[in-house]
């Protein structure tokens, strides 16, 4: 449960928080060091850098609990680690693609999954706790806002693959559509599923503990 402005600890008294901005940020500095491709590097990182920028700029107004914050850690080293490398050509996704004979790179689609799966429990803490909305109500609030927030990053990333790379190839391998004309239509519909997933199991578990 997020604390109350009265019970924050500060930043330099959470061990948790410290240890996950360091390891992070190196973590961080190293794929920018290592990549092959440093512009696309960059432009995926863009609302990295944007949505770090936010939970800094919160931190002392609305603080997210310690399960939320590892979640949203756990995500944003999945998408750094797509970064580094353009996600159709993820080494862990090229060992999956290898070892269960799929017929395309699926790293992309993972951390699209992810995003819903990970990212919706500090989504729903963020409507019950300062938006004060109900709770049955936030579940619904969450996956919407899911599904609107997927919607919004492929367009984003259309407009940035057509303004930076212009309609060449590398344009289409920054999409990392890999030939498939229904990619967006996908990772769409991936995030919404693990953001159901992931509200329907923070409901069941509510319902567990009432018992």
């Amino acid at each position: 449960m997020p604390t109350t402005a009265a019970h924050r600890v500060p930043y330099l008294q959470k061990p948790l928080h410290l240890i996950y901005s360091l390891l992070f940020l190196t973590f961080w500095v190293y794929t920018a060091c290592t990549t092959p491709d440093l512009l696309n590097w960059i432009t995926e990182n863009t609302l990295t850098l944007s949505f770090l920028i936010c939970l800094i700029a919160f931190y002392n107004i609305f603080r997210f609990s310690d399960t939320s914050y590892t979640l949203i850690f756990l995500f944003l080293m999945l998408h750094v680690y797509g970064s580094q490398y353009q996600y159709a050509e993820n080494p862990l996704g090229e060992w999956l693609q290898q070892i269960f004979h799929l017929q395309r790179n699926h790293y992309d689609r993972l951390v699209h999954f992810t995003f819903g799966l990970l990212l919706a429990y500090p989504m729903l803490e963020t409507f019950i706790f300062a938006f004060k909305a109900k709770p049955l109500w936030s579940y619904l609030l969450v996956i919407q806002t899911t599904l609107a927030l997927a919607a919004l990053y492929e367009l984003v990333e259309w407009a940035v693959a057509d303004l930076v790379y212009g309609g060449n190839r590398q344009a289409t391998d920054y999409l990392g559509m890999q030939g498939d004309i229904w990619d967006a239509q996908k990772d769409m519909a991936l995030a919404l599923l693990g953001a159901a997933l992931a509200m329907t199991a923070v409901y069941l578990l509510q319902r567990f503990r009432r018992f």
